[in-house]
């Protein structure tokens, strides 16, 4: 099942480059890339490490995409 999430939004919202993110939580600007683009499902502690800095609950910020059939 494909992971959605908010995170370009919620970057964009609270006026972080990809780079600041990434500095934030500890990776690779190249990770919060492949994030955004649907490409990398997050380990669970990188998740919870955006969501803090998001002040947003995890659930709120990923998703999983029911599959239509």
């Amino acid at each position: 099942m494909p992971l959605a999430n908010r995170v370009k939004e919620l970057r964009a919202r609270h006026q972080l480059t990809q780079g600041d993110l990434a500095t934030k939580v500890g990776v690779t600007r190249q990770t919060i890339i492949s994030l955004e683009k649907g490409s990398y499902t997050p380990s669970l502690m990188l998740a919870m490490q955006i969501a803090r800095v998001f002040e947003e609950p995890v659930e709120s910020i990923f998703t999983i995409e029911e599959e239509t059939k």
